[in-house]
């Protein structure tokens, strides 16, 4: 079943006490797909996330002839239990100079860098393409550090769709910069090992980024010879629930279950920013769950919060800088932009109003501006449904009713009619 077109979110009017459990880590999810299809045995994870996004990552790999088992998960609906048999530093399949193995990857970047290493590492021609959005990405940092590994890849633009001629495990050096997307270093760290690699990451806050970071840490901690991996909620989720504890009406008290305190994924931090600082920065306070603190600041802040170092939200699944800005001013908002910087202005004495918000295909758009929705009468969200990249129950946990969920009200905004359970999971 498929969500409106269409829907409404409407604000609560009583306090709500909750405790929400959130999907796995969409970011932990795919890195450990990658690494069991590398590991030297059968490889189970429990608690990966079961989305757009990780379905087109194991979709990928059994292409590539890995096996694959997914089983449910009886305590989350949106997560998988994946056993992995892995093939070692060998990739099982590959196409040929006239018939390439085709591999479609949406638009989910971290499949399509990610998997971009581990074709090298292969024996045969390989086709990497996605939809429209994921041809503009770039892609160009990864393609020059692979082309330095020797590995050949043909692309008239550095971008996608490309063709990966795989030259299997070799010695290399690489340098590579992450000024445009931390994952190009993040998917070359995952295959270093199968094919003996060595890599310098260059460009802004390149020692102490985050997810490299996350990255590194999940590769030594992970069981390489095979065994059980465990997938911790996924912080950047939760970080609209958290802002629900903020929205919601005087009295309430809203959190997430099974909080990750492993210092892994960077936005873990965001209940430290549910009262917001003057500044907060992109590089390093907080990564995606930058747009939910966007978008609650006119509610909650006081003065001006200016929010820094945007640049790369400008090349994800929309332009997201530009997006915020354009629908925070559709409800009222004040949003000043100056290069990769957003300031954002408290409310006026008229406060926000309601508007029917454009999600750009962007999951995050959409439950950033549901969030909203708690404290704000009106907001309509355009094309709910793109939230199945990550998040596929999302509108079903915020309309539960407490204590697993906050009880809101959600409707279809053409017909009225309340929407409920299945109805509000984006298939």
């Amino acid at each position: 079943m498929a969500l409106p077109d269409l829907i409404e979110i409407h604000p609560l009017t009583r306090p709500v006490t909750a405790e929400v459990a959130v999907p796995g880590s969409k970011s932990i999810t795919n890195r450990a797909l990658i690494l069991a299809a590398l590991a030297r045995g059968e490889t189970t994870l429990h608690g990966a996330l079961w989305s757009e996004d990780t379905q087109v990552m194991t979709d990928c790999l059994q292409e590539l002839g890995y096996m694959v088992h997914v089983a449910a998960d009886p305590a989350e609906p949106c997560n998988r239990m994946l056993t992995v048999y892995g093939q070692g530093d060998r990739v099982p399949r590959g196409g040929t100079e006239s018939q390439p193995l085709d591999l479609f990857v949406g638009n989910a970047g971290t499949a399509a860098r990610f998997l971009a290493t581990l074709l090298c590492l292969g024996s045969g021609v390989y086709r990497l393409h996605g939809v429209d959005r994921m041809h503009q990405r770039p892609q160009a940092a990864l393609f020059k550090a692979l082309r330095q590994l020797g590995y050949r890849i043909d692309s008239p633009n550095d971008r996608l769709p490309a063709l990966f001629h795989g030259g299997g495990a070799r010695p290399g050096r690489a340098t590579v910069s992450i000024a445009e997307s931390s994952q190009f270093a993040s998917a070359l760290f995952l295959s270093a090992r199968a094919g003996h690699w060595r890599i310098q990451v260059t460009g802004d806050n390149a020692e102490a980024s985050p997810y490299v970071a996350m990255t590194q840490r999940l590769v030594e901690g992970f069981p390489l010879e095979g065994g059980v991996f465990g997938i911790e909620p996924d912080a950047s989720g939760g970080s609209y629930f958290w802002a629900g504890d903020r929205l919601a009406p005087a009295g309430s008290t809203v959190r997430v279950k099974d909080w990750p305190d492993s210092g892994w994924q960077m936005d873990a931090a965001f209940p430290r920013f549910l009262t917001l600082p003057e500044t907060v920065s992109r590089l390093t306070d907080l990564g995606d769950s930058i747009l939910t603190a966007m978008v609650m600041a006119p509610v909650v802040s006081k003065a001006p919060v200016r929010f820094t170092d945007l640049g790369r939200l400008r090349v994800q699944e929309c332009e997201r800088v530009e997006a915020i800005r354009e629908e925070l001013t559709r409800c009222g908002g004040v949003v000043e932009e100056r290069g990769d910087t957003l300031t954002v202005s408290p409310a006026g004495p008229g406060g926000l109003h309601g508007a029917s918000i454009q999600t750009y295909e962007d999951h995050r758009m959409a439950m950033c501006f549901a969030i909203l929705g708690l404290k704000v009468g009106g907001i309509k969200i355009i094309n709910p449904g793109c939230v199945k990249k990550t998040f596929p129950n999302y509108f079903q946990k915020l309309a539960a009713p407490p204590p697993q969920g906050l009880g809101v009200r959600v409707t279809d905004a053409a017909t009225g009619a309340a929407l409920r359970g299945e109805a509000l999971f984006a298939m």
